[in-house]
């Protein structure tokens, strides 16, 4: 397994050698999985982050907040001046607490509401408790999401299928409802796609599917939104290294060659992800809205 000899994000080198790649250790996790648990650690920009005051003032809720994608975007936005509600499920408390103490270390605001977004009067009530304790809203970021790998179709419970849809799209509908009465014009909403919405594998059936209807939603909401002033736009991750893969989103044995197959030859890492979303919730991105912004190692999207 090869890495870098810097992590330093903001210097020129090859991008392909900055950050480990197959093969990895052999590892299973329980769902959701821990990002303290894994083989290496995932990079969330802890170290590597430098903010430069982008999201001012800003006040942002961002969910699956404590590992993963989720947990770079909450470090990377309070770095760049905003206070944060972060959501993640109560099991995941121990990674949570470390992204708690990174957002004070950072200056900022944070409201920690653990909860299960499957559930319509929790995302109810997450908004609410968020707007409360941040004073207002201004950015919506849905990241959290479940993915368990099933080889055949006959394997998929109705309970799985069930769940993976109200996690990845029902709860995105039910914070955007939710949180639009408290969106200014100027505001941005953030959805996670992936590239599975355009090259699905055989073995996430329901989590493809969802990928692909967040890819549709998108869009449309974005220009029932667009004359309001609010932004809707989604980012598109290829393989990512995050405790969703050993935890049930890969086959145990995929593990140790996970994103190896793409051109650049590793998976991402959740650290490359977060300056994406923090262009996209930016003024930066202005003229922006109902796109998909593909973060995928060179698997083009269409």
């Amino acid at each position: 397994m090869a890495s870098s000899t810097t992590k330093n994000q903001y210097a020129m080198q090859d991008p392909t050698k900055q950050y480990p790649h197959p093969k990895f250790e052999k590892q299973e996790q329980p769902a959701p999985g821990l990002a303290q648990e894994m083989h290496p650690k995932p990079d969330h920009g802890e170290e590597s982050y430098k903010g430069f005051g982008r999201l001012a003032g800003r006040r942002a809720l961002i969910t699956g907040a404590d590992s993963g994608i989720g947990r770079a975007t909450t470090i990377a936005f309070a770095r760049e001046g905003a206070d944060i509600a972060m959501n993640y499920l109560p099991s995941e408390e121990k990674d949570a607490q470390e992204v708690v103490a990174l957002v004070k270390a950072a200056g900022r605001n944070v409201v920690a509401l653990p909860g299960d977004i499957s559930n319509e009067d929790f995302c109810t009530q997450l908004v609410a408790d968020a707007v409360r304790g941040l004073g207002g809203l201004d950015i919506l970021v849905n990241v959290a999401g479940k993915q368990h790998a099933v080889e055949n179709i006959e394997d998929v419970t109705t309970e799985q299928f069930d769940q993976t849809f109200k996690t990845n799209v029902y709860a995105m509908f039910w914070l955007s409802k939710a949180a639009l009465p408290h969106l200014p014009a100027g505001a941005t909403v953030i959805n996670t796609t992936s590239i599975q919405a355009y090259q699905p594998s055989p073995t996430l059936l329901d989590y493809a599917s969802t990928k692909a209807a967040i890819v549709a939603f998108t869009k449309a909401l974005a220009k029932q939104l667009a004359s309001k002033g609010i932004r809707v736009n989604a980012v598109a991750p290829g393989p990512v290294w995050t405790p969703l893969q050993p935890s049930g989103g890969q086959p145990t044995e995929k593990i140790p060659e996970f994103g190896g197959m793409v051109p650049m030859g590793r998976p991402g890492q959740p650290a490359e992800l977060a300056p994406i979303y923090v262009v996209l919730a930016s003024q930066e991105s202005s003229y922006v809205t109902g796109e998909v912004y593909g973060v995928t190692g060179g698997n083009t999207l269409p």
